[in-house]
């Protein structure tokens, strides 16, 4: 059975006084949502509660710039040197995931450096369960967007992005897997797993479990996933693997690495007084 879905939905929600795209959109509920979560974690643990919005801050803008910078030099370097002020033209698209994970990694070692003084894996095992929730719409809103999406396919399920030029050059009138959905559906079901490590087996006693399930959880389908895929920029068809998949291995080994250790260690006994630390 062959079968296929046309997908022409706009990327924009409303175009009045501002601009409103969904993928916009998508950014702005995964940070509020995560902050909720991340603010009911600290009033579980008794931590202090100003240092929400410090970590937010940082969250934010590592994410932005992370994001940005990861695909000037990991995909499109010789592009951005010849014209390095469009690095700064954000709203033309180009952010790269891999990147914004180190910007975030780096951005919880300052916090942590600077506000929390505790480990940064205290930190990493309570702030990556809502990442995973964010990066699942952010993929709903790649799909909003008709962008980054797979190979040709035979399945029912596949999409023809009617409005997507690249699927017009490459592809015009084949359907095509919708990677977005499968990526979002994995990152919806880590976040799910995650929560309930957290909330239901206390797996932030054993620091660095979930840092590591979520490094292992998001980078290994990604890695799977860019085999279906098309390339990012054209250099890469000349690759075995593509460079999303390179940079997914340091990821992978170093969750790895966080789970093995962190079952290996005893727990850590944690008070939980359901409440903000006093100022």
């Amino acid at each position: 059975m062959t079968g296929y879905i046309t997908w022409d939905v706009s990327p924009i929600i409303f175009d009045s006084f501002i601009t409103l795209r969904w993928y916009s959109l998508a950014f702005m509920i995964g940070f509020l949502v995560g902050y909720e979560i991340v603010a009911r974690m600290f009033k579980h643990e008794g931590a202090p509660e100003k240092w929400l919005g410090i970590l937010l801050i940082w969250v934010v803008c590592a994410t932005i710039v992370g994001s940005r910078l990861g695909h000037v030099f990991f995909y499109e370097w010789d592009v951005y040197r010849l014209d390095p002020i469009k690095i700064l033209y954000v709203w033309e698209g180009g952010l790269a995931s891999h990147g914004g994970t180190i910007g975030i990694i780096l951005a919880v070692i300052l916090f942590s450096v600077f506000t929390t003084h505790r480990s940064p894996l205290w930190t990493f095992d309570r702030l990556v369960v809502p990442v995973a929730l964010t990066g699942g719409l952010i993929r709903l809103g790649n799909l909003m967007n008709s962008e980054i999406f797979g190979h040709a396919t035979t399945l029912p399920w596949g999409f023809k992005f009617v409005r997507s030029a690249e699927w017009h050059r490459l592809y015009e009138g084949m359907a095509c897997h919708p990677t977005q959905i499968y990526e979002a559906l994995v990152y919806f079901a880590l976040f799910a797993l995650l929560m309930w490590m957290y909330w239901k087996k206390n797996a932030e006693e054993r620091p660095g479990l979930i840092f590591g399930t979520f490094l292992t959880g998001i980078f290994l389908p990604r890695f799977l996933i860019e085999f279906i895929k098309n390339d990012q920029v054209a250099f890469e068809s000349a690759m075995t693997l593509n460079m999303g998949q390179w940079l997914s291995v340091p990821f992978i080994v170093l969750g790895l690495f966080f789970i093995i250790r962190a079952l290996r260690r005893p727990r850590i006994a944690i008070k939980y007084p359901d409440k903000f630390a006093d100022a």
